[in-house]
């Protein structure tokens, strides 16, 4: 059943996207006035669900038919400063952080915020017993439950809400707020509705420690340790909002025995089993006890302030070194707290801080949300500027503008200067890279680096109409980064090199993810690193040659080393064996190994193959993540299909029938005015937590058909 909003509604058209070197944040405008003067573009239309005014196409015949159709909707989605913008969702514990961080600092949450983030909740609870998950697709758990109870709550929906009621009996039936995982214990903590006592120790003394510790903090994964810095500034201190009526009501609520009467020290390791995914080993919970005696001594040589001083400076060389966007949404609301506390809400940090929120904060037609980083930007483009450049298309006159203005983007984008005491705030060198996102976020990312390498080597090589932007020294420094990023075993991570041994998942404190503490090689990552490099030598065969034909035999034996038995890849960063597939076939083509050559190749096709469904397509569920096994969707999804012909064709295929039949398939789920419907989510990071890339049903698809028509000679399908 769906409720009306209890805040009421927002007037569609006069929301409006701004794009400004690739930053993309929505504004709501106040009169029909201001709307005339703003005219609305086609990407803020489509991405709010209304019907954008396109050209319909008869069914396409060929896949390059069908593939120009797709192209010619998608292209009009493309933002004024070349980038192709989009929702980057999907985990729900983001929007609680973001709201419990602005209640705290006593930040307005702007009303329509609030109706639009009241709708979203409404929209994404869950339909049999109205909880929340992990993510959008996730069964209801107590950490997604709790936090987005404690939202509507805060955003001024009343307890005796049918929404309410539902989503409390759910939460009470799953044991209450008391089971929550730790990073829930911590935002309940922060809002004064559940003592500090009941967490784990995040002591900020692990910070003091020398570096060459192995688990010094600087040695965890970036994401990781970008969170707990700022966690355990605010654990260090014991910083809370003020109890207030509203704080008092949601104590009772959240709970199934009085506030009051909670052991708070026994719910330390108190996890509920629905939201368990990786539980705490014996070292673990040995290192919590004697972390939890350490937080009972008297720090009698002044330790604790020592520590919370190098947080805090640690804390704002990270808003510094990324205009305050920081790495994620969860930091950059745990840092908006350490700015307030530590500086107050006059500041310049907190200003700064403050005025940064909106980057994150994402409207579709179900409403606002809070994207998983400041968006995809590089990635989402980076994929389609080659598919287009592959398939032909971007030689067509139509689509020259479109191709020029994406050049132009991933020229802005680049990262040109390392962070500020690099050495000291544990970043990686960044001059020449391409992250995620936007250069303002700053973070060197390796595959982002070798795709955005790769988009311009095309665009700037294949296409006879675009200038040079991005000079011959500026794409040295890219491969210079890239160079500095190989692991011993031949692997690419996703941020920087791997700091610390894999032993230290021992010590993972956050219940709801698996490969947290550590980077990884991953399949992907490399694959795009080394794809890039061999494109890069076909044009600058003299620039370190030696050096980048060593990476690349050793990228490639870790390819081939980390192929499962049956001829499969896992896949880190979307769904999941098809992803993974699909790069680690390209990467052997581009070292001469195909089906026919390959015995690594051949198995990656015959296990690709074996899923095929009955349909022609494939269909993998986000299961495959968590399991680590395949786990079939019910249904195909065009991305899945389009991810595996991909790695089929690249690695020649011998037999044409399954991939016409996958392509079939995805020209049958076309619509008239060249668009692909949203369908199942497609990505995931730490194996449990899926995220959403609506982007890849167009870029992959295109990119498939394209693909096949360039190999096949374009033939007649329908």
């Amino acid at each position: 059943m769906t409720y009306p909003n209890p805040l009421g509604e927002t007037d569609p058209k006069r929301w409006r996207l701004r794009s400004e070197h690739g930053r993309q944040t929505w504004h709501y405008l106040k009169s029909v006035e201001e709307s005339e003067k703003w005219p609305q573009t086609k990407a803020g239309m489509y991405w709010l669900g209304m019907e954008v005014p396109s050209e319909t196409f008869p069914p396409a015949k060929t896949a390059l038919d069908a593939a120009r159709n797709g192209f010619e909707f998608y292209k009009q989605l493309q933002t004024e400063d070349g980038h192709w913008a989009g929702e980057y969702g999907g985990p729900m514990f983001l929007l609680p952080g973001l709201v419990i961080s602005m209640y705290v600092t006593k930040l307005p949450v702007p009303e329509e915020w609030k109706i639009e983030i009241v709708k979203y909740l409404f929209n994404r609870a869950h339909p049999e017993d109205g909880g929340w998950g992990l993510h959008i697709e996730g069964h209801s758990t107590v950490f997604g439950t709790a936090l987005n109870y404690v939202v509507l709550r805060l955003l001024g929906v009343d307890a005796d809400h049918p929404v309410l009621i539902k989503a409390r009996a759910t939460l009470h039936k799953l044991g209450g707020a008391t089971g929550i995982p730790s990073w829930g214990k911590f935002w309940l903590a922060v809002l004064n509705c559940y003592d500090w006592d009941g967490l784990n120790p995040i002591p900020p003394e692990l910070w003091l420690l020398p570096y060459w510790f192995p688990f010094h903090p600087g040695r965890f994964w970036v994401h990781t340790r970008n969170v707990y810095l700022p966690m355990g500034y605010m654990y260090g201190r014991r910083l809370s909002a003020d109890v207030n009526p509203l704080i008092k009501s949601l104590r009772q609520e959240l709970y199934t025995q009085p506030y009051e009467s909670i052991h708070w020290s026994g719910q330390r390791g108190n996890v509920a089993q629905a939201d368990m995914y990786v539980s705490h080993t014996k070292i673990l919970k040995a290192l919590n006890f004697v972390l939890g005696v350490y937080e009972k001594l008297p720090d009698l040589i002044g330790l604790r302030d020592m520590a919370i001083k190098e947080s805090y400076k640690l804390i704002e060389l990270e808003d510094k070194n990324t205009f305050y966007l920081d790495l994620g949404p969860v930091n950059k609301a745990i840092n908006l707290l350490c700015a307030y506390f530590e500086e107050g809400p006059e500041s310049p940090a907190f200003q700064e801080s403050k005025e940064r929120l909106i980057d994150f904060m994402w409207l579709s037609k179900e409403g606002m949300m809070m994207n998983g980083t400041n968006g995809s930007q590089l990635w989402d483009t980076a994929f389609i500027v080659q598919a287009m450049v592959e398939s032909g298309l971007a030689k067509e006159p139509q689509n020259h503008e479109s191709m020029i203005r994406a050049l132009e983007f991933i020229d802005d984008c680049q990262i040109r200067c390392n962070a500020s005491e690099m050495e000291r705030s544990y970043r990686h060198c960044s001059k020449g890279a391409w992250p995620f996102s936007t250069r303002h976020q700053g973070y060197t990312v390796s595959d982002c680096t070798a795709e955005g390498l790769k988009s311009v080597i095309y665009l700037q090589t294949e296409l006879s109409y675009t200038k040079e932007l991005v000079s011959k020294d500026r794409l040295y420094d890219a491969v210079d980064v890239l160079l500095t990023m190989q692991n011993a075993d031949g692997g690419f991570a996703s941020y920087e090199l791997v700091r610390a041994p894999k032993i230290l998942e021992w010590i993972n404190p956050a219940e709801v993810f698996g490969k947290i503490m550590v980077e990884y090689s991953y399949p992907e990552c490399t694959t795009s690193v080394l794809t890039a490099l061999c494109i890069f030598r076909k044009h600058h065969p003299d620039y370190r040659a030696h050096e980048i034909i060593s990476v690349c035999e050793k990228a490639a034996n870790f390819i081939k080393e980390s192929q499962g038995e049956d001829g499969d890849w896992y896949g880190s960063w979307a769904i999941c064996y098809t992803y993974a597939g699909m790069f680690a076939l390209e990467s052997l083509a581009n070292i001469g190994e195909f089906y026919d050559n390959s015995e690594a190749s051949k198995k990656g096709c015959d296990f690709l193959v074996s899923k095929q469904k009955s349909d022609g397509g494939w269909g993998e569920s986000y299961k495959s993540c968590e399991s680590n096994k395949y786990v079939e969707h019910p249904e195909s999804q065009v991305v899945n299909t389009a991810m595996a012909l991909l790695a089929l064709m690249s690695a020649r295929y011998p037999h044409e029938e399954p991939i016409r039949r996958g392509i079939k398939l995805i020209m049958s789920r076309q619509q008239a005015n060249g668009e692909w419907l949203q369908e199942a989510i497609e990505g995931v990071f730490n194996k449990n937590c899926m995220i959403s890339y609506p982007n890849y049903k167009f870029a992959f698809t295109i990119w498939a058909l394209g693909r096949y028509a360039k190999i096949y000679n374009n033939p007649q399908l329908l």
